[in-house]
């Protein structure tokens, strides 16, 4: 953290600022440390309940598909619901519901795994998935935001993502060295605990109806351009968060051209991660017959260098590169690190791959920071929802496009001998938010301070 605190820059220049994010960053690694465990052993688990003594089950991929693309269906209903309530009622109080909700899928997997109760999981996961999902990807965002000013929000958001980084890395850790079962009664237990810790000492960032508690209330903040501007008069706020954000509303926020540029990118970047997250860890037991070990060393490797690329690299970077321009680097960096994986030709090179992760991380804190400086203070919240049904949308899309594709060319029934066809695919929609995140020119984006 040295390397990052200097006096009157970066994150830690008010030792204010770090007193009031510290609560939110134990909620955060807590909840990533619970959500994460479960990764390395979740594939196993899902093919031994449905193909037993298999190492290739396309009914399991296209589960998982169905899985992401029901939660993402319902996050997209959800989350512009919960981001403009935490701006009404504060944050608080909306992230204490998700986490606790997080606890529920694992504890059921904790009591057995047969057929009937992973059946019994998979429905309460999709549940669960539509209020945390979306949730807790923008609120604790928009917490930063009611507590970080623009000059150092970029940075800010950056450190909570690598705070997130390092609860999964910690999770993906503590996994290895655990049997299933406790793996899941442990993942449960910190689920519950990260709850009553956001409920009990976290403080609160705003209060009802949207007013910072912080030091940033103060600060110039510059009017919110999200509906654009209107003829003779100062450009109009985000809509009204007496009433949750509807869809109608969702449309009218993308009228800035700077806005709709970042939520085709978020789009686009999301529909590759997912289709990549749907499809990757079956491809590689098929491909490799890698097991638990394997998965939850293959995410360390990805989680230790995204922690340190987030906690390190983004705080050195954005001030002299900007996050338009780390964005299209990050974007760029997916697209390679997916094509990679499509042509691995040994089992070392997903462990090689994997450390591309250090730059591929870095496009959502970009994204988020360039929507954070779109909105006022009191609009954190719904702003970010915003962005986080364009993800959902996305995430609704990905698995129903790529994981039949997947499923297909690891079957024996593939039109030809290309396993990872169905992940150069994938591939294709980084490719896509590159292009876009270069026509996001820097003139367009809020001034720097």
């Amino acid at each position: 953290m040295c390397l990052i605190y200097r006096r009157g820059e970066g994150v830690w220049g008010k030792m204010e600022e770090l007193a009031r994010l510290y609560g939110l960053f134990v909620c955060v690694f807590l909840y990533n440390f619970s959500a994460y465990m479960v990764s390395p052993v979740i594939t196993d688990v899902t093919m031994a309940a449905i193909c037993p003594g298999r190492d290739r089950c396309s009914l399991a991929i296209l589960l998982r598909g169905l899985q992401q693309a029901i939660t993402g269906m319902g996050t997209l209903l959800v989350t512009p619901c919960m981001g403009s309530l935490s701006d009404r009622y504060g944050r608080k109080a909306l992230l204490a519901v998700p986490m606790a909700l997080a606890a529920v899928p694992p504890a059921i997997l904790s009591c057995n795994r047969t057929q009937a109760f992973f059946y019994v999981y998979y429905v309460v996961n999709i549940f669960t998935g539509v209020i945390c999902d979306g949730s807790l990807q923008c609120l604790p965002i928009a917490y930063v935001a009611d507590e970080v000013g623009e000059r150092r929000r970029a940075s800010a958001i950056g450190m909570l993502s690598g705070v997130a980084m390092v609860g999964f890395v910690a999770g993906i850790l503590t996994s290895r060295f655990l049997s299933t079962t406790v793996t899941f009664r442990v993942a449960a237990t910190m689920a519950v605990f990260a709850a009553l810790y956001a409920r009990v000492l976290l403080v609160e960032s705003c209060r009802p109806g949207g007013a910072s508690t912080s030091a940033q209330s103060s600060q110039s903040i510059p009017t919110s351009r999200l509906s654009g501007p209107e003829p003779g008069g100062e450009p109009p706020l985000l809509p009204s968060v007496k009433a949750p954000l509807s869809l109608r509303d969702l449309t009218t926020s993308f009228g800035c051209l700077t806005f709709s540029r970042a939520a085709v990118v978020a789009f686009l970047s999301n529909l590759g991660e997912g289709g990549l997250q749907a499809s990757l860890l079956y491809y590689l037991k098929a491909r490799f017959n890698f097991s638990k070990d394997q998965f939850a060393d293959i995410l360390l490797v990805g989680g230790i260098a995204g922690a340190i690329s987030q906690l390190f690299l983004m705080p050195l970077l954005v001030p002299t590169v900007g996050e338009d321009r780390l964005l299209s680097v990050g974007l760029l960096a997916s697209f390679i690190n997916i094509f990679l994986y499509s042509i691995a030709w040994a089992s070392w090179v997903p462990y090689m791959t994997s450390v591309a992760v250090a730059m591929t991380i870095l496009c959502q804190p970009c994204i988020r920071t360039i929507v954070s400086k779109e909105a006022e203070p009191s609009e954190q919240g719904a702003a970010q929802a915003c962005i986080s049904a364009v993800c959902s949308f996305a995430n609704i899309l990905s698995p129903l496009a790529f994981t039949p594709l997947t499923a297909l060319f690891l079957s024996e029934a593939a039109p030809f001998n290309f396993p990872g066809f169905g992940l150069l695919c994938v591939g294709i929609a980084p490719m896509a938010a590159f292009i876009q995140s270069l026509a996001m020119a820097r003139s367009q984006l809020p001034p720097r301070r």
